[in-house]
């Protein structure tokens, strides 16, 4: 009988260490999970994505803190072309479809480690209380319109798709002042340097110093898309994937629809 006492002891002691060890091992390897992604990454981001994805970035931050994200905002083109150039980037959240596929063809973006995530449309805008200009149907009435520049902004490009669609190209032609990206052109007509502008939706929401007074017809241009995608050579893939697939949850993706994005 002392025997079997001292058995169901041994065993009951066996037991217990070996769900201490299970226990231990498994808050290793949380552990390991959360820790996993760390450093720093560089994301290369269309201008008219500023506002939501530095939010984006501190609700990411709140349960990745090991992780610094730090971002290049500007004009599409130019962002692919600095990538093409060898400039550092873990990722490239683009507002035009062409010049993301330009990284992808190039073997920068491997499209596997890629999603079309949001969508934006383009309108017109005027100084707060302006009257010069009530809709794209006069338009022409305007002294100067700034649009990004068609060859490195995305937006520019729909720009001038939709004069063209209108057929009213050749009467703006002198009108149009360029600027490197669509936030710029925001700020020519806040400060009421220009008469009008195009930007995105998203970008007008953001001021309190134009009003919007159309939207650009959508089979005007091309489908405003937003795709995103890992750098093949990224130099810390843990941090950037982790990264992209927060971006695409529900958390992110409800700001992004705050900001007025469209999602998936």
């Amino acid at each position: 009988m002392c025997k079997i006492k001292q058995l169901g002891l041994v065993f009951v002691s066996l037991m217990f260490t070996l769900v201490l060890a299970a226990c231990s091992s498994s808050t290793d390897n949380e552990e390991s999970e959360t820790s996993e992604a760390s450093g720093t990454i560089t994301v290369s981001a269309a201008a008219s994505l500023t506002d939501a994805l530095q939010e984006v970035a501190e609700l990411y931050n709140e349960e990745n803190q090991d992780v610094q994200v730090d971002f290049n905002f500007g004009g599409s083109g130019a962002l692919q072309q600095q990538i093409s150039q060898g400039a550092p980037a873990d990722m490239f959240f683009s507002a035009s479809q062409s010049d993301f596929d330009t990284l992808v063809e190039g073997d920068f973006i491997d499209e596997s480690d890629s999603t079309q995530l949001l969508k934006n449309e383009l309108v017109l805008v005027v100084p707060e209380g302006d009257t010069t200009v009530t809709s794209f149907d006069d338009i022409t009435e305007a002294k100067q319109i700034a649009v990004g520049t068609p060859e490195s902004v995305p937006a520019g490009e729909y720009a001038m798709e939709t004069f063209e669609s209108m057929g009213i190209t050749e009467d703006l032609e002198e009108r149009l002042v360029y600027a490197e990206d669509v936030r710029a052109v925001l700020t020519y007509v806040e400060r009421g340097e220009v008469s009008a502008g195009l930007v995105y939706r998203t970008d007008a929401m953001t001021s309190d110093s134009v009003d919007i007074i159309d939207a650009a017809p959508a089979d005007a241009h091309d489908p405003i898309e937003y795709p995103v995608g890992l750098i093949e050579d990224s130099e810390n893939t843990e941090a950037a994937r982790s990264f992209y697939d927060f971006i695409q949850t529900d958390e992110a993706l409800e700001v992004f629809g705050e900001y007025g994005f469209v999602t998936e």
